[in-house]
């Protein structure tokens, strides 16, 4: 008989096995199938198991906004409790305690779960009815995604067998009737029939809903408008079966747990709640610190931890002081913008995604008003999405222009009188009314909070009256609402509004009148014809005048980056991390009395970013193209024109924030081929600054150098060095003195003079513990750099054996013209050596030894020594003191002005040492005088060397001559 094929047989095995209620599993090795009996009657999956697991992936899904933390967070982790106090009915909508109230409150604090444990008041056989509501921010939305995951865990309100959670504002999308049971199935099919739900016996007391977001919905609890219903498969409006469930008509025996704001808690009559709770928020220091804790100290990477740890110290001192920012972190959502803000300032890497000041307040606002809006109240016909506004928009036209206000008259507190004017000053009808006093409950208490040091840039009428004072919860929160009233175009000018309404209904009349002008234009006279074309003149009228206004946006931005009276204020990123860890030590000496506001022009800059504008957009904020376009024509003229005046190196470093907030390339990149040097002396570098600066420089073309990049005094350490290293390639000089670079930075300077793209002509690193190890690194690039023209190494631990080897190599570099290795504690074999070999070198002019501790006679040698032996080569000037053998050294003045500017710094009795062999040298030369003339200019150089001495000797600063 013949063998069938194999594959046949597999198929004729497979279904014989299928036929006999088999199920064939193919047999890993050999291909041949095995059998496994199987039942007919095989237990399902349980439906309640498959919720937990969906739930909990659903819920544990970060934001993008968490994102920016580095990803290394779980709701587990940085969950912290915020207080829940249970009120009674009567006290319902009692105002919040102190922030820095320490004792015992008069309610109960308690759990979510404990709002569920039956009290005497409960009857059998009826489920609980707990409402908790808080203002926004207080972290209602963060309690309810805790307690699902914590119940899809097992650990709290495990004699729930389920919890079904809904979102109000998803209910109220929906316009078809439904049944409850449909209701259910719809989200989680799942569910679908599960017999928990059909509402036999008391199964559904094992049963939580969870309504999120009560304000959502339009309930009615009126017989008329909501009829009665106790069918769970009978199909009602959604907003209907919600009032069944709260009337415990419809499944009596489930409980119900309802969060919403605290200008709805009247829609729920009294009698229809068993419970209230209220979220307070964060009332003490220690649940501050927990928070911080939990979200800067998470982090993956150890090298940072350390530097978190200072972090949360300093702000805990802060917090201690009751600070304007411990009366902020009262609401959660303030704690996570401190964390998100700080995390920005010091965090900041090449790996991380790109993050911006302004994104991270866009951020803020989206997680706590995304999806909010102002209803007009229960009872209407119209659908809920047809009569509800964002409530972003009522905040920016609002609190953003008491916050223009405060900004245009340098102002940060508001009183009672102001705030009653600038909010709501203007309302006539009873519906703006209503939706005033929604807000001024929910929303206003959010941004503004009343001062606590209100002493501070408050008039001396306003102390006199003692009447209280308000202020933004965060400073940075003023100039962003400000920056968005303009950006949005909300403080246009009369002419502005007038000329938009009119340009807006003639524009739509002469679509229609143009179809008829180009039938009769052949009849009309010509006369007439030009009547018609007025339709067409007037929006283009408003169109300049638009144009004018953006321009001004423009102007304001620039006038305010560059004020004069700001110029010797820190930097505006050192400004925003003071605010939030306060200043410890001798604070800096403020040169304007007014109150800068640096912030307002960099957040008008950065909302014009595309990616803020699509968050915006989500928030019910639009700002058009033609806007950005028009703005941004105008701000590269006003740039421009600033830059070509002199900027201390503040307002420098503010310019750079600016364009990093753009993310315009193109801006950045024509701005600054205006700018010929950067010099950010004294600037304190941080991680986040290195990364701006590199940023800016990136979006140049290859072909641009600045002529100078000055990063002296910086605090620059080796990782920050690697961040810059983009920016090293687009200048010609590098100015990197006295800053902490060890030898480990000195690999990464080498390769950067290796580098084919680096045109490095001078390189200044004196000051820097490079130490004979990382110079020795350092000169092995000299060989193949073809750029390198000026090194200066002085005062960096060189010592002798640094300077042999660096002698050695000297030949195989031919463009060096000056080398300073002053103050490196150089013998004088190692000197003479060096200045031989640069006797000999083709390009080498000047080399500074001055400082180190060579003898008289080696000083001769040297200066005889600086002659070249052929005529082909050329004489090289060494400066080892202010004189040459017996006249002045024609570099003296430069040598004292070195060690006049930074001898505070160094080792002083070094410096003393040195000076007094200076006196010695000064006199010796001034007895071989024979010339009074001579001999004046040496007492007059003698006389600036002793004015040294004594400053140092009395520790007094540098004189500013």
């Amino acid at each position: 008989m013949n063998l069938l094929p194999r594959r046949q047989m597999s198929h004729l095995l497979k279904t014989w096995m299928w036929q006999m209620g088999m199920e064939a599993t193919p047999w890993p090795v050999s291909g041949f199938y095995c059998r496994k009996f199987t039942t007919s009657n095989s237990s399902e999956p349980d439906p309640i198991e498959i919720h937990k697991r969906k739930l909990f992936l659903w819920f544990s899904h970060l934001p993008q906004e968490e994102k920016q933390f580095g990803g290394f967070f779980s709701p587990e982790t940085m969950h912290v409790d915020p207080l829940i106090l249970e009120r009674d009915a009567e006290e319902r909508a009692g105002l919040l305690c102190s922030p820095f109230q320490t004792q015992t409150h008069c309610n109960r604090s308690v759990t979510v779960e404990q709002l569920f444990q039956h009290t005497d008041t409960w009857s059998e056989g009826r489920g609980l009815n707990v409402l908790i509501y808080g203002a926004v921010g207080t972290g209602k939305s963060t309690v309810v995604r805790k307690l699902v995951l914590d119940w899809c865990a097992g650990t709290t309100l495990s004699h729930f067998q389920l919890l079904i959670p809904f979102s109000c504002e998803d209910l109220s999308q929906l316009s078809k009737v439904t049944s409850l049971r449909d209701l259910v199935s719809r989200k989680y099919l799942h569910l679908k029939k599960h017999p928990l739900l059909s509402g036999e016996g008391n199964q559904a007391k094992n049963v939580l809903f969870l309504f999120n977001g009560m304000e959502k919905m339009q309930l009615d609890f009126r017989i008329g408008a909501s009829e009665l219903c106790s069918d769970p498969n009978e199909g009602l409006p959604p907003s209907v079966v919600v009032v069944n469930l709260l009337r415990k008509y419809l499944l009596p025996e489930t409980s119900i747990l309802i969060t919403t704001r605290l200008s709805a808690l009247d829609c729920i009559p009294q009698k229809y709640v068993t419970r209230y709770a209220q979220i307070c928020g964060f009332n003490d220091p220690s649940r501050q610190r927990a928070y911080f804790t939990s979200r800067l100290l998470k982090q993956s990477d150890t090298a940072y931890n350390q530097e978190a740890q200072d972090l949360v110290e300093l702000l805990y001192l802060n917090l201690q002081r009751e600070s304007q920012l411990a009366a902020a972190c009262f609401l959660p959502s303030y704690c996570w913008l401190t964390c998100a803000t700080l995390h920005f300032l010091h965090f900041t890497n090449t790996k991380a995604p790109i993050r911006t000041l302004t994104g991270i307040y866009t951020s803020f606002l989206r997680l706590n008003f995304g999806g909010e809006v102002l209803g007009t109240g229960a009872g209407t016909n119209m659908p809920i999405q047809e009569h509800q506004s964002s409530l972003m928009l009522y905040v920016v036209r609002t609190v953003g222009k008491l916050a223009f206000e405060g900004v245009t008259y340098k102002r940060t507190s508001f009183s009672e009188a102001e705030l009653e004017q600038w909010i709501g000053g203007k309302t006539k009808t009873d519906e703006e009314l209503r939706q005033l006093a929604m807000f001024r409950t929910d929303v206003l208490d959010f941004f503004l909070a009343p001062s606590i040091e209100s002493g501070k840039c408050i008039s001396q009428d306003l102390r006199e009256n003692n009447e209280r004072q308000y202020v933004f919860a965060v400073p940075a929160m003023q100039e962003y609402l400000a920056a968005l009233y303009v950006v949005l175009g909300e403080n246009k000018s009369a002419l502005e509004k007038l000329t938009n309404k009119v340009s807006v209904a003639i524009g739509q009349a002469s679509e229609d009148v143009n179809a008829l002008v180009n039938i009769f234009s052949k009849f009309i006279p010509l006369r007439i014809f030009a009547v018609f074309n007025l339709l067409k003149l007037f929006p283009k009228l408003y169109e300049k005048i638009s144009s004018l206004n953006k321009g001004s946006i423009a102007r304001t931005m620039a006038a305010e980056l560059f004020h004069t009276e700001d110029s010797y204020n820190e930097d505006v990123l050192d400004q925003v991390e003071q605010s939030l860890l306060g200043v410890h030590g001798p604070q800096q000496q403020q040169y304007s009395e007014r109150q800068p506001f640096e912030l307002y022009p960099i957040f008008m800059g950065g909302l014009l970013h595309y990616g803020n504008r699509v968050l915006l957009q989500q928030l019910g904020c639009s700002i058009q193209s033609t806007t950005v376009a028009q703005i941004t024509r105008a701000i590269r003229k006003y740039l421009v024109r600033e830059l070509n005046k002199p900027q201390p190196p503040e307002e420098l470093m503010d310019l750079l924030v600016l364009l990093y907030e753009f993310q315009n390339p193109r801006l950045t990149a024509e701005v600054l081929t205006s700018i010929r040097a950067i010099r950010l002396t004294n600037i304190r570098m941080t991680s986040l600054k290195c990364f701006i600066l590199s940023s800016v420089l990136s979006c140049t073309p290859a072909s641009y150098y600045l002529e100078e990049l000055d990063l002296s005094s910086c605090l620059l350490t080796n990782d920050m060095l690697q961040m810059l290293w983009p920016a090293f390639r687009h200048t010609y000089s590098l100015n990197l003195q006295f800053n902490i670079l060890g030898p480990e930075s000195c690999s990464l300077l080498r390769d950067l003079l290796l580098d084919p793209r680096s045109v490095i002509r001078s390189l200044k690193l004196c000051d820097n513990p490079l130490l004979e190890s990382g110079v020795q690194i350092l000169v092995e690039a000299l060989p193949e750099n073809q750029s390198l023209t000026n090194l200066s190494l002085m005062h960096t631990g060189l010592g002798d054996e640094g300077v042999l080897d660096m002698a050695k190599r000297l030949q195989q570099h031919k463009r060096l013209q000056e080398l300073n290795v002053a103050y490196n504690n150089i013998g004088d074999d190692a000197a003479l050596f060096l200045v031989d070999a640069c006797r000999e070198h083709p390009s080498i002019q000047t080399v500074h030894l001055y400082l180190n501790p060579l003898s008289k006679v080696a000083k001769q040698s040297l200066y005889a020594q600086g002659v070249p032996r052929s005529h082909s080569g050329q004489r090289v000037k060494v400066l080892a003191s202010v004189t040459e053998g017996t006249d002045l050294s024609e570099n003296w003045h430069p040598i004292l002005s070195v060690i006049r500017e930074n001898a505070s710094s160094w080792d002083q009795q070094h410096v003393i040492q040195q000076l007094k062999v200076f006196l010695e040298d000064l006199e010796w030369g001034h007895q071989q005088q024979q010339s009074l003339w001579k001999r004046l200019h040496f007492r007059r150089v003698e006389k600036g060397v002793r004015k040294i001495l004594k400053m140092l000797e009395n520790n007094l600063p540098p004189s500013k001559k």
